[in-house]
């Protein structure tokens, strides 16, 4: 009977292993970390793709993460506070800029460092900010200029044509 019990112990602290692995895989690779940087925020028009969990980029290198998503209420812009890891500072003059890892895959905030000599403190804001790329607006641009200018081009052909009639 006691060899059953210590049978049953092993098992149950296998499984408790297991488990405790694969919290640490799942928070290790959802955006989220355990180990926290100082506190930033960034206002953009737009921040679509963005969610919280979203990586924080410096060079291409993840560097931090997005904690929160707000609309500031006086001028309507979209404000995400995100956190960047301790041992990265970042000069005051630095931008952000929401960008898109590739056609399939999603988006990142994407920081470029300045050249100021002061850095950013905990709480403190990048205010230089570029919202994303919308390619839905682009291609209905695109669609519509075609358009316009394939019209033009059959209106200039048709007052040729009756130029030349007799």
């Amino acid at each position: 009977m006691a060899t059953r019990n210590a049978g049953e112990l092993i098992a149950g602290a296998v499984v408790l292993a297991a488990a405790a692995g694969f919290l640490g895989y799942a928070v290790a690779n959802t955006g989220r970390s355990t180990v926290s940087g100082y506190r930033l925020n960034a206002a953009f028009d737009n921040i679509s793709g963005i969610n919280v969990g979203s990586p924080v980029r410096l060079a291409g290198v993840q560097v931090g993460s997005v904690t929160g998503a707000r609309i500031d209420p006086q001028s309507y812009r979209a404000v995400l506070t995100f956190t960047v890891q301790p041992a990265v500072k970042l000069p005051e003059d630095s931008s952000a800029e929401i960008t898109t890892e590739g056609l399939l895959g999603g988006n990142s905030l994407s920081l470029t460092p300045g050249g100021d000599e002061k850095m950013l403190a905990d709480g403190g804001e990048i205010k230089i900010t570029q919202s994303p790329v919308s390619i839905e607006q682009m291609l209905g641009k695109f669609i519509y200029n075609v358009g316009e200018l394939s019209s033009n081009v059959q209106k200039e052909l048709d007052q040729n044509r009756k130029k030349q009639a007799p």
